[in-house]
């Protein structure tokens, strides 16, 4: 895939560019390469996505041009589409999924999200497959024993980025306990026009590369007047001996991004069409690689009825913060007008996604403004003012005997090349048993799980904001035992680096974590970054848990903000070797995975 690309870590950007891109209006899959939409020919109905049901598939995996900037690059494709097909699929159905990699170099694969599946159905490279190779193909068969919103996609080098990536859609046996007359899959994704390896280097050298809403001058003195010389100097003081900035909310945003909803940039207004009276059900799915999307409907209220795939008590809000991988089914009931936005700016409000509902082809409404850009604080970190800080870290005295939960390693992408471990082994033969201090540059010290915490940028905004604490499942804890042991695992970083890992250990250093079939354990997460980082088991449910550690709600992919301590429960009752990482893309691939065996 690399040949395909300009390597010059600038390809999507313009030096002087400092503007989201809204990419062109009729963007997509460029002409001439056999696929469903010309770049330049004018759609029938934007987006219009292919949708493949049944219980038999055949998926082929190539290589495809696009064009969302006004710059043709490659991508990789399912089938020729970009995203991939939405699958649908039938609970309890058993399905064959025949999948060839018609790629003229690299590796592939597929992984489906969420599902509950054999080890050796579940499409990553080096843990439950060997991977599927150039010419050949790969049979994927298991049974479907869940209904809801999920989605799938490669877990191989950086094809997610480039384009693998696709909604499935399962039919509940039983009638869904709410009514709606009509539904839309809302599949959001990021697009850059650089070689994704050439953007990880990028990282690599400097991560800070996206951030040009760094405090200046200007802001300095405009805090002196306002706060006071001292506290202003202090503040800045206490960045800088993390040798980080408050505006450091994503790695890579709308400044190499453009983003995408159903593959079509925000000038190509994607639509969905409803009559005025209908219930409408909205199925929301974040398959971007890194951006965290703050989604709402102005005009509209939304009423959450499931979250990962699993019927929650309904919560009606104004606006839903969506992580990396996760996904929410969204009731809406239009009416009073013929066209409302659909709009998702990212959590550092560098760009949006935006599609519309409407009554019919070719309407639109008014695009709101983005929110103003969040800024970090201690508090938010889990530093209290930097009263609750561990410095040591920084200065090499980082105590890890403190971090407790040492059964497991971080992880490379195992079996996926692409992931560069130099940074991160500095000369040293092997990692220290209880983690490396140099792929750590802070450790949060008051942490808390924050479940009813909307996230920064959207505290008091005027709205009402979804957060963890409203998702509360229709059922009890399917499993009911009380967990018979607790792993404790901290999320850890170095941002100047671009290192991440769990507990500073990096994947070839560290024993897998052992689970023993059928038992009932807990997962205790606590984030010393000051990233936020969407964790995902792989083959396992996650039951998170309230404040009071009772089941709260079931979920496969746990949101770790800055300074949280979050605890799920989890019952070993799939065999086999199972991938677990945070889902933001470099994050993995710089090391934030691990391996997790089921054994008897």
């Amino acid at each position: 895939m690399n040949r395909f690309f300009s390597d010059d870590g600038g390809a999507s950007i313009d030096a002087g560019r400092r503007r989201f891109v809204t990419g062109l209006a009729v963007g997509g899959l460029a002409a001439g390469s056999g696929l469903w939409r010309s770049a330049y020919a004018a759609p029938a109905l934007a987006g219009a996505p292919q949708v493949l049901s049944g219980t038999e598939f055949d998926l082929s995996i190539g290589s495809s041009l696009a064009n969302f900037t006004g710059k043709t690059r490659p991508a990789i494709t399912v089938n020729g589409s970009l995203p991939a097909p939405i699958l649908r699929w039938r609970e309890g159905d058993t399905v064959t999924l025949r999948v060839a990699n018609r790629l003229a170099e690299g590796m592939s694969s597929i992984h489906w999200h969420g599902l509950i599946l054999p080890a050796n159905m579940d499409g990553v490279p080096g843990l439950s497959f060997d991977g599927i190779h150039p010419g050949e193909s790969y049979v994927y068969r298991f049974r479907v024993g869940q209904s809801g919103t999920y989605w799938y996609h490669s877990h191989s080098m950086f094809q997610e980025q480039a384009g693998l990536y696709g909604a499935i859609v399962i039919d509940p046996r039983e009638p869904a306990p709410f009514h709606f007359d009509r539904e839309h899959v809302l599949l959001l994704s990021d697009w850059t026009d650089m070689d994704p390896a050439a953007l990880f280097r990028r990282l690599k050298k400097m991560s800070s590369y996206d951030n040009y809403a760094k405090r200046t001058v200007g802001d300095f003195m405009r805090d002196a007047r306002e706060r006071g010389l001292a506290a202003t100097l202090r503040d800045r003081g206490e960045w800088g001996r993390m040798r980080m900035t408050p505006t450091d909310l994503s790695d890579v945003n709308g400044n190499t991004y453009t983003y995408l909803l159903n593959g079509a940039a925000p000038a190509g207004n994607w639509t969905g069409l409803f009559r005025p009276g209908e219930k409408v059900l909205l199925r929301f799915i974040n398959g971007s690689a890194m951006t965290y999307f703050d989604v709402r409907i102005p005009g509209l209220k939304m009423t959450v009825v499931a979250a990962d795939g699993q019927y929650i008590h309904p919560v009606t809000v104004d606006e839903f913060r969506i992580a990396v991988a996760e996904t929410f089914d969204v009731l809406v009931e239009p009416a009073g007008q013929d066209a409302y936005t659909i709009f998702a700016q990212d959590n550092g409000r560098t760009g949006h996604a935006r599609g519309t509902l409407a009554v019919r082809e070719g309407l639109q409404a008014e695009v709101p403004p983005h929110d103003p850009r969040p800024l970090l604080t201690m508090d938010d970190m889990g530093h209290g003012g930097m009263g609750g800080m561990d410095h040591g870290a920084m200065g090499g005295g980082h105590d890890m005997s403190k971090m407790k939960g040492m059964e497991g390693g971080c992880g490379a992408n195992m079996g996926m090349a692409g992931m560069d471990h130099g940074a991160m082994q500095h000369g040293a033969a092997a990692a220290p048993a209880k983690g490396d201090e140099r792929l750590i540059d802070m450790r949060a010290m008051a942490t808390s799980p924050k479940l009813d915490d909307p996230g920064i940028g959207l505290r008091n905004n005027g709205r009402k904001v979804l957060t963890y604490s409203d998702l509360r499942s229709v059922f009890d804890d399917p499993d009911g035992r009380e967990p018979s042991r607790e792993i404790e695992l901290h999320l850890t970083g170095h941002m100047e680096k671009f290192a991440w890992s769990f507990d500073g250990q990096k994947f070839m250093g560290a024993e897998p974590i052992r689970l023993t079939y059928g038992e009932r354990m807990r997962i205790v997460l606590v984030n010393d970054t000051m990233m936020t980082h969407p964790i995902h088991l792989h083959g396992l449910w996650s039951d998170l848990e309230n404040e009071a550690g009772e089941f709260q709600v079931r979920k496969h992919t746990i949101d770790m903000p800055p300074g949280t301590r979050r605890s799920y429960r989890v019952r070993a009752d799939a065999l086999g070797r199972w991938a677990y990482h945070c889902h933001l893309l470099y994050h993995m691939e710089a090391g934030m995975m691990r391996e997790v065996r089921v054994e008897e």
